[in-house]
């Protein structure tokens, strides 16, 4: 029998993660752009791809021993679901989340993603960019629940389009990039 450590046969998840992540962020920011109504669209991506998509390639990258990807696939995703939850909840007698209180969740999800920033100053300008983006959008998002400015959440929106689009772009380059075995798109 072989010392010989086996070939890793699992594919890179990173893609579909940022990819899951973009999609849905893009989609979701249209709307707090002002662009677009919320709508069951959006929240049927972020259940099917930007929570269980995010899931799965946060899983798999524990199985890479990725422990920031895993963290942070695996936390956006139910990132998600959770605030799907908080859209149509379905607990009985649990009252809504007010704007304060939305306030609170998306500045937690700010710290979170700010620490994760500087994490991601160990990765690739693409993932930087993410991360840079998604912490000033939770920000944002957060100034505006707590004031009620709507012009600061349009703001956010702008920004969270920026943070989708760079996401997307650096799931598609790291396909494009693998697809032909050499840097295609700059990451």
């Amino acid at each position: 029998m072989s010392n010989e450590r086996k070939m890793s046969t699992v594919a890179n998840p990173a893609p579909l993660g940022l990819l899951g992540f973009g999609m849905t962020t893009l989609l979701l920011n249209l709307h707090n752009a002002g662009i677009i109504p919320l709508s069951v669209m959006i929240v049927a991506m972020g259940f099917a791809l930007g929570g269980a998509a995010q899931i799965i390639a946060g899983i798999m990258e524990f199985k890479n021993n990725n422990v920031f990807g895993a963290t942070a696939f695996t936390a956006y995703g139910f990132f998600w679901w959770s605030l799907i939850l908080i859209w149509i909840n379905p607990f009985e007698n649990i009252e809504a989340a007010s704007a304060e209180g939305m306030g609170f969740y998306l500045a937690i999800w700010g710290v979170f993603t700010l620490l994760m920033f500087i994490g991601a100053f160990k990765h690739n300008r693409a993932t930087q960019i993410v991360f840079g983006t998604l912490t000033a959008l939770f920000f944002l998002l957060a100034i505006a629940d707590f004031t009620g400015i709507a012009l600061i959440k349009t703001i956010g929106g702008w920004v969270g389009i920026l943070c989708g689009a760079s996401a997307m772009y650096a799931s598609l380059a790291q396909v494009i990039n693998n697809e032909f075995d050499k840097e295609v798109l700059p990451l």
